[in-house]
């Protein structure tokens, strides 16, 4: 057995609360007395140490479901003491400190980890109307101080608009920070020239200091939207 290949995957010493392991694996690290994790249902592929796990029902009574596919998003609590290895089909990784004061908007359907501490709401997007199934554009704010695991199809791009206004496929849009002023900006009609969408280019614009996560490829399906 070539013990440099497993070596090579091997643990690593853990740098923070949460961490990367490779691009496509979060390991959180839980100890008794500190807060809990609220990860996506599904989303453990393994952990070390004494971990329990319950289902999440508080602030999540509006579910998000997707307009085509039906896909509700679940979250599930870990407590315990030990690390936590999360993943979500192969998707890539970035894990980012909010501090206090400062907050993150994700599209629901990216959100893999986050510590419960943190504020979280389900809000609609100001500014964001079209295109959206006509009810507005629904995504999971993040506020306060704490660790966020999102999930990107690909490696991601981060944008800063504070530089120039920035224009981004809602497709391909995956989280921002809320201190950005959001909108929409539609172009002529290019058959599909712009974008990959119905043939109508239309995109969200951020200005303002922050940042913006963009991933390289675009969602196929309709934007989570918020039903009773």
């Amino acid at each position: 057995m070539d013990q440099q290949l497993i070596a090579a995957y091997g643990q690593t010493a853990p740098q923070a609360r949460m961490s990367a392991h490779g691009h496509k694996i979060c390991r959180a690290n839980i100890q008794p007395g500190a807060p809990g994790v609220l990860a996506k249902q599904g989303s453990m592929i393994a952990y070390e140490g004494y971990i329990t796990f319950e289902g999440h029902g508080q602030g999540m009574q509006r579910r998000v479901t997707g307009g085509i596919t039906g896909e509700r998003m679940q979250l599930m609590r870990c407590s315990g003491q030990g690390d936590i290895y999360f993943a979500d089909y192969g998707a890539d990784v970035a894990i980012m400190q909010l501090n206090p004061g400062e907050g993150l908007s994700v599209n629901a359907s990216n959100i893999l980890a986050f510590d419960e501490n943190l504020e979280h709401r389900i809000k609609m997007v100001s500014g964001v109307t079209a295109k959206f199934s006509g009810n507005g554009l629904f995504n999971m704010e993040l506020s306060g101080q704490g660790w966020v695991a999102i999930t990107t199809r690909g490696t991601p791009v981060v944008l800063n608009p504070a530089e120039r206004e920035t224009y981004v496929d809602p497709d391909a849009l995956v989280a921002w920070s809320t201190s950005l002023k959001v909108g929409t900006k539609r172009s002529m009609r290019l058959g599909g020239i712009v974008g990959r969408g119905s043939g109508e280019a239309m995109q969200v614009s951020f200005k303002g200091n922050g940042f913006v996560v963009v991933q390289p490829a675009e969602d196929a399906t309709d934007r989570f939207h918020v039903r009773g």
